[in-house]
């Protein structure tokens, strides 16, 4: 009896020392499985994390290089508009305030022709010196028209050689109906005698290009 119980004794021992060396081993291969895996999955989604930071780094940096040389070109294009825009409206402003038209033939007198002039500044100036009683003028002044809105850079003037601006028609040296003066900085520098258009043309366009 005594040795039946010794050897049930004996047969319990080594099942649960058993039962623990199983429960040992499947705890350290669930051990060895989780030390294996962790370190592969870990930095992998850090660095992924590292290099969207990056990347986010890289293209805010971008964006805001390109704003700013975008911000820079505009401001100087906006300056550079102001400045030709400023000296356009310079002229045209001194101009209008003399009583002459950009694109149309202005009708002026002894007192208004000079003033005009001076106001121009570089700008070519073309003068048709006409009378009332000239066919020829009456022929020729619907193209001194159109000269006027082809040619926007140009000042178009038209003086009346009668009794009342005999002293200016006198001072320019005018001869015979139609003369066409064309002036550049106050002075005359080409003069067109009769209805000529071609002739006239041409004398535009070399002092303009002048």
């Amino acid at each position: 009896m005594t040795a039946l119980c010794k050897s049930t004794e004996h047969k319990t021992h080594i099942f649960v020392t058993s039962l623990s060396t199983t429960k040992i081993k499947m705890s350290l291969l669930q051990f060895s499985s989780t030390t294996v895996r962790s370190p592969t999955s870990v930095p992998c989604s850090g660095n992924h994390q590292i290099t969207a930071s990056a990347f986010s780094a890289g293209v805010s940096s971008s964006r805001t290089g390109s704003y700013s040389s975008s911000l820079v070109a505009k401001k100087a294009n906006k300056k550079s508009n102001k400045q030709l825009n400023g000296g356009v409206f310079t002229v045209r402003s001194s101009l209008e305030i003399a009583g002459a038209t950009v694109g149309e033939v202005t009708e002026v007198n002894k007192d208004t022709f000079w003033p005009i002039v001076k106001a121009a500044g570089d700008k070519t100036v073309v003068l048709d010196m006409y009378t009332q009683w000239c066919g020829p003028c009456k022929v020729i002044a619907p193209k001194f028209q159109e000269l006027a809105k082809k040619y926007s850079d140009v000042i178009f003037l038209k003086l009346d050689c009668n009794q009342e601006n005999k002293s200016l028609a006198k001072e320019l040296g005018i001869r015979v109906v139609p003369t066409f003066k064309i002036l550049k900085d106050n002075k005359v520098v080409k003069e067109v005698t009769g209805a000529k258009l071609e002739d006239l043309v041409f004398a535009i366009d070399a002092v303009r290009s002048g």
